[in-house]
């Protein structure tokens, strides 16, 4: 028995990792393009470099918000395709292209209307060397070339998500290769003044950074549509865009509460950056500067994430439930076991790649502090990660609102703006504790798995839970959990 437990673990691996690596690499490239775009924009001073952290802030809950708008649809997409349902699979797809429209409208209003009130949440604390004045202009010019590429980099996400849920990832990986590309490319000349074009600056990144968006889009609408033969629900889905409402109502309901949690957490992560800038605000671009490298290692557990949600919904919608808490478990640790390397590995860079920043001493020094920091609470995330994308996997979207952008405001935010307040604690124990609070999160995950109360077929006549179709599931997860886990 311990060697067919242990072998079904591997397989489970091995599916987990197929699905995944695709997403590591393009995510991955993404990032080291985001990497070399802060180098290149760290060679400018400190103000451009605080103006593309802050707009890279607020830009981050937009693509947070729209990943949220696409995970509801993306929980029953993945549902429908392990139920065989390739219209589920089409109608799905096109609830998506409703859902990121009104999302791509409601972001440009909010960042050309408001963007300069955003910007100066950040610009309230106190430090020499920085001009607050010129961060403000920068950030205002980069911001709003960055709306153009809004909704090509949303429409994207469409066709990603739903070919992943397919199991097909290697054609959004190549997409995004071909978008850094042009990303890397366009931005050094731009930025810099190459081949007759004038040094833009933050608005050369700008440009470069949209251009790279319709490339990208245009190269996985293209491909994908060369083999509809394979993506069946391809076929014919332009034909209407209208839902019926019988569909379109529940996968609605179920949207909603992943969606309004994506923007609060991201706004949660904004607000606990602003009020640590109140402290200094050498926070800002301290902060980019460890976020550029932190993205650059945690595409592995955020990867691994969207695959655990995958394989388990697409578990749920096919009926296999049989010990499914205790492969989600496995799948958790394993998760956690490969962000421990991604823990080591930035460490070892933390005093090195703050370095390679044309910005103040002072800068250099908190953004190494706030790698370091950030480094050791990866195998946490990486484990929480996974757990909240196997209970949403179910479709318990409002348990992992009240537990992720509930926890972020009610406990993250209130604790760090009491500490800012009431204390006089230094940013980089605010910074530790902020990070500490996680734990939390995740016993209360580890609760919500244990109880199987995310265990829901929506695909299924009435959307009855799994346990109802099979009350003998609970007392198989309950028999195998600890020898899956032991192997």
């Amino acid at each position: 028995m311990k060697r067919i437990l242990s072998t079904e673990r591997k397989a489970l691996y091995l599916r987990a990792l197929t699905l995944a690596v695709p997403m590591m690499i393009q995510n991955g490239i993404t990032n080291a393009v985001g990497l070399v775009d802060s180098i290149m924009i760290g060679s400018q001073g400190t103000e451009s470099t605080s103006a593309v952290s802050m707009c890279g802030q607020l830009i981050f809950v937009f693509n947070l918000a729209i990943f949220g708008a696409l995970s509801g649809p993306g929980i029953f997409g993945a549902q429908y395709f392990g139920n065989n349902d390739i219209e589920g699979v089409r109608k799905t797809f096109r609830i998506k292209i409703w859902v990121v429209i009104a999302s791509v409208i409601a972001g440009i209003c909010a960042f050309w209307f408001f963007g300069d009130f955003f910007v100066g949440l950040y610009l309230k604390g106190e430090a020499e060397g920085i001009d607050p004045v010129l961060a403000l202009n920068k950030s205002r010019d980069y911001l709003r070339i960055m709306l153009i590429g809004f909704l090509p980099f949303a429409l994207t996400q469409v066709y990603s998500s739903t070919l992943r849920e397919n199991n097909e990832s290697k054609i959004p990986m190549i997409a995004g290769i071909c978008g850094v590309a042009a990303d890397i490319l366009f931005n050094w000349i731009l930025i810099f003044g190459k081949f007759g074009f004038p040094a833009m600056d933050v608005k050369g990144a700008a440009i470069a950074t949209v251009i790279s968006r319709f490339i990208e889009f245009t190269v996985i609408v293209i491909w994908s549509h060369l083999k509809r033969k394979r993506f069946v629900f391809l076929q014919g889905i332009y034909t209407t865009l209208l839902v019926e409402g019988k569909i379109a109502v529940p996968i609605i309901k179920k949207s909603i509460p992943i969606l309004i949690n994506e923007f609060l957490w991201s706004a949660g992560i904004i607000k606990t950056n602003q009020l640590l800038s109140e402290r200094s605000l050498f926070v800002v671009p301290s902060l980019g500067i460890s976020a550029a490298i932190s993205n650059l290692l945690n595409v592995v557990f955020v990867a691994m994430g969207s695959a655990v949600g995958i394989i388990i919904g697409q578990m749920l919608g096919a009926g296999e439930t049989k010990g499914i808490r205790k492969k989600a478990n496995s799948l958790m640790w394993f998760t956690a076991f490969l962000s421990v390397g991604l823990s080591g590995a930035l460490i070892a860079i933390a005093p090195f790649f703050p370095k390679r920043y044309d910005v103040l001493p002072e800068v250099q020094y908190m953004a190494t502090a706030f790698i370091t920091m950030t480094a050791f609470f990866f195998p946490l995330q990486g484990f929480l990660n996974a757990q909240y994308f196997t209970i949403r996997s179910g479709g318990k979207t409002f348990i992992t609102f009240l537990a992720d952008s509930g926890f972020t405001w009610a406990i993250n935010v209130l604790t760090v703006f009491l500490l800012i307040k009431f204390t006089n604690l230094n940013v980089y124990q605010i910074y530790a504790v902020s990070l500490s609070l996680d734990i939390l999160k995740v016993v209360f995950g580890a609760v919500m798995i244990r109880t199987g109360v995310w265990i829901t077929n929506l695909v299924k006549e009435e959307g009855k839970e799994v346990s109802e179709l099979n009350p003998h599931v609970d007392e198989a997860d309950d028999a195998d959990s600890k020898a899956w886990i032991k192997g």
